[in-house]
């Protein structure tokens, strides 16, 4: 599988962060989160946060 480009991360990385409630400050926690979820092809939990980890 190739490596998830950086705007595949951060579009990934804005789901999740709305998902979540868009927590202000936290946007490093979503984007580090997204760049392991789009390596592992793991999208199976949709409601993924990291508060949910």
């Amino acid at each position: 599988m190739p490596e998830p480009s950086k705007e595949e991360i951060e579009a990934r990385a804005y789901q999740l962060w709305e998902q979540a409630g868009k927590p202000v400050g936290r946007e490093k926690e979503f984007c580090n989160l997204a760049e392991q979820e789009l390596r592992n092809g793991d999208k199976s939990s949709p409601v993924r946060t990291p508060d949910t980890l």
